[in-house]
């Protein structure tokens, strides 16, 4: 009797909605799977239409074409004499679900719903779809008409059930079930279920590989047994990047890893087993044993099939393998470069367009320009014939072949570096060497004649010539000239992305990069007036508010009569200097570092779910990993907009002198916002054990209102962000991950009045 059982999971590059690239991305998956032997092949959640539908989910439409896509698999010779898994939605009883569907030889043996949705950070699963709460219950499911005729089937098990072949037991969960304090596995394997599958769209977020890793592992550890984790890979139209990290374990140790980062649309592990030695690793776990004869049984539905052969004896068996992990620069070299190859290729461009300003942010996001551009080199040297399709079809010329990353950079990258009266020969010579040495095709420019151009309309209607500080002129005067300077790089980054190729000769359009990370998001400065915030807030007193917002987060404030405000009722216009930054250092999205409709105005943003400290650690890896000495001096360099006048020929700004706190203070605040959920209160509370050897309560409730007033103020910009890629769990996207109001009191009186309350009381100490 035949006991060694051959089984497939694997990574697929699916895309919202594309249906027909999905149907054959699967096909591709299953023959290749059945060519290695399997007879049993798993595939990743909801892969038929592509995990990111979002509220497409609400559309006939989306389960309709889902169901036509599943008849043409099962009429396919492809999927003959293999079990197949695949995800599709289905409608029950009126009830939409997360399902996986099982069928073998032209039959559908059952249909399993999700148990557990995930709904938090980016996934919304309860949005589109309802648990299954009936637990090891099944119902009757009738097929829809399509289906029926091709199965001949009327109806089939829908609901929490397990299937028995004549040589083993398999149960299935799908990705969040995995992640939950009772696992759906603990029970199946205790129950006697001896392969375990995971149909998974799990999306990158910058070391979390290892928790992956470490939930299967230890599965399987405890309970013995096989586990398959399926897993989309690739951008499938929205702000995540799917990892991939297919795997195949048992009792504890891995025996296949998938790449997590690739350029590969289909990646297939197989690995063969032998299940005796799951067997006897249960049989000596003797609390296993009790638990498993106290356990509820599954319904398991019968399947006329082995997974093994009937002599074996002499066939190989997979060995165990060390799971290799990528360092964090590593994954974002990778990573980011992956999602921006996808969204290039399936957005029909031909190319991008970066400011380039010498400073990290943007140099980091040509870096990951440039990284995209050897993976595609190597896949084509490895013979993947999609990408050489791709590649050609976005330089648009049919014989080329890609091999040195600086030529293919320099078809289809284009930077702009574009000074202004306040920008030093330093970053312009910075920026400079660095296209050299990646080969992009470098442009440099002026924008000093449009600014004046526009300063000069508002002097003609108003007969006002407004002046910088240094010359003279108020904040609000300084404020209103660098965003000027910030508007017009957005603007001339557009038209250059537009009609730059055409000026070459070269068809296509470009899409703009936007390097704004995610401390900078967390920032987010601009022009923001005391006035409207204390209008808004009904203040009766805005002098007396003014000059206490000022004492309690430190801003510069410059006071206004009565004219100046919009509202007759506030006779002070409180300004708070909250600087932009210059292009491709477009600044801080979590306390609003960045001037609304600016340069952070991009089509796409790689780097805006990456840290300033991560960031900063990537561009040190690129210099040795790309050779690119010219990213020391970069690193080197302060952070600064260069939107303000030169001192003596000499940058006189710095982001961190204008943000009023560090980059790595800013990661803090960050990750204490979000990922530990903290208010104003909790967070100072927080960091008064955290920092009681460097700070003072005082000194540490200061830094907490400063941020908090400088985040509320400025939340408003997160409703216009660029789409990032999401790298980190404290990421500010108002978009789907990181839901608030973006009209706060500002002032934080009951909150920041109990932080007051707890300095007070430390004094008395």
């Amino acid at each position: 009797m035949g006991r060694k059982v051959t089984v497939a999971t694997c990574a697929l590059n699916q895309w919202a909605l594309d249906f027909e690239g999905n149907l054959q991305r699967i096909l591709k998956s299953i023959e290749i799977a059945k060519n290695r032997g399997a007879r049993y092949r798993l595939g990743p959640e909801l892969e038929i239409c592509g995990y990111g539908c979002w509220d497409h989910y609400y559309e006939s439409d989306t389960i309709l074409h889902s169901f036509q896509v599943l008849a043409a698999l099962l009429e396919s010779p492809v999927t003959q004499d293999i079990i197949c898994d695949v995800g599709m939605p289905v409608m029950h009883r009126n009830v939409r679900y997360n399902c996986r569907v099982i069928f073998l030889n032209r039959k559908i043996l059952l249909i399993r719903p999700k148990m557990a949705l995930a709904n938090e950070a980016n996934y919304h699963e309860l949005r589109w779809f309802t648990p299954w709460s009936r637990s090891r219950h099944t119902e009757e499911y009738f097929l829809p008409r399509m289906i029926r005729d091709l199965t001949e089937q009327e109806t089939v098990p829908f609901g929490d059930a397990v299937l028995a072949t004549w040589d083993t037991c398999i149960g299935s969960e799908i990705c969040e079930e995995l992640w939950t304090p009772h696992s759906p596995h603990i029970d199946m394997g205790l129950d006697g279920v001896e392969i375990v599958t995971n149909a998974s769209s799990s999306h990158h977020v910058l070391r979390k590989a290892d928790t992956r890793v470490d939930l299967v592992t230890v599965a399987t550890t405890k309970n013995g047994g096989i586990y398959l984790l399926a897993n989309q890979r690739g951008c499938d139209g929205d702000r995540v990047y799917y990892d991939g990290c297919a795997m195949i374990a048992m009792n504890g140790s891995i025996f296949a890893q998938g790449s997590q980062f690739s350029l590969d649309d289909v990646e297939v592990l197989t690995a063969t087993l032998d299940l005796e030695d799951v067997r006897s690793y249960r049989a000596e776990i003797s609390s296993r044993n009790l638990a498993a004869s106290r356990v509820s049984p599954y319904p398991r539905v019968k399947v006329d099939f082995t997974l093994s052969c009937h002599e074996d004896l002499l066939a190989p068996v997979s060995e165990p393998i060390e799971w290799k992990y990528h360092s964090p620069e590593e994954e974002i070299s990778l990573g980011p470069a992956c999602w921006l190859w996808d969204f290039l290729r399936r957005s029909q461009q031909a190319g991008f367009l970066l400011p380039l300003s010498g400073g990290v942010d943007s140099a980091a996001t040509a870096c990951l320009v440039y990284s995209m551009c050897c993976q595609v080199c190597e896949a084509v040297r490895s013979g993947n014939q999609e990408v050489l399709a791709d590649v050609r079809t976005i330089v648009n010329q049919s014989s080329y072949t890609p091999q040195d990353p600086r030529d293919l950079c320099g078809r289809i990258l284009t930077t702009c570096y574009m000074a202004s009266e306040n920008s030093s020969q330093e970053t312009c010579s910075r920026a400079r060497e660095l296209a050299q040495q990646i080969g992009s095709h470098h442009i440099s420019l002026s924008i000093d004649p449009a600014v004046k151009a526009v300063v000069g309309i508002f002097s003609l209607m108003t007969g006002k010539s407004p002046l910088f500080a240094a010359h003279g002129g108020s904040s609000r005067e300084t404020l209103a000239l660098q965003n000027v300077q910030a508007r017009i790089r957005m603007v001339l980054a557009y038209l250059f992305a537009q009609l730059s190729l055409w000026s070459r000769g070269i068809r296509g359009g470009l899409l703009v990069l936007g390097s704004a990370n995610v401390d900078e998001r967390l920032e987010c400065t601009g022009t923001v007036t005391a006035c409207c915030n204390l209008n808004l807030l009904g203040s009766s007193h805005p002098p007396t508010l003014a000059s206490q917002v000022a004492g309690t987060t430190g801003l510069r404030v410059r006071a206004g009569e009565g004219p100046s405000c919009p509202d007759s009722r506030v006779s002070i216009c409180a300004e708070f200097l909250l600087t932009p930054d210059a292009p491709g250092l477009l600044s801080l999205s979590l306390l609003g570092y960045l001037t609304k409709y600016d340069c952070s105005s991009a089509d796409i943003n790689p780097i805006g779910g990456i840290s300033k400290t991560d960031l900063r650690a990537f561009v040190h890896f690129c210099t040795e990993r790309f050779q690119l000495p010219a990213l020391q001096s970069i690193l080197s360099a302060p952070p600064t907009a260069e939107l303000e006048p030169l001192a003596d020929g000499q940058v006189s700004q710095t982001d961190e002198e204008d943000m009023g706190m560090t980059y790595a203070e800013l990661s803090v605040y960050g990750k204490l916002r979000k990922v530990a959920k903290m208010g104003p209160y909790s967070m100072f509370c927080k960091l008064l054990g955290m920092w009681r050897h460097i700070w003072t309560p005082r000194q540490v409730a200061d830094k907490v209102k400063q941020f908090f007033s400088k985040y509320s103020m400025n939340r408003h910009k997160m409703t216009t962000l660029t789409p990032a890629y999401h790298a980190e769990n404290y990421s500010p996207d108002d978009n789907r991950f990181d839901l608030r109001p973006f009209l706060y009191n500002t002032g934080w009186p009951w909150q920041f009045r109990c932080i007051e309350n707890q300095v007070c009381k430390s004094h008395h100490v």
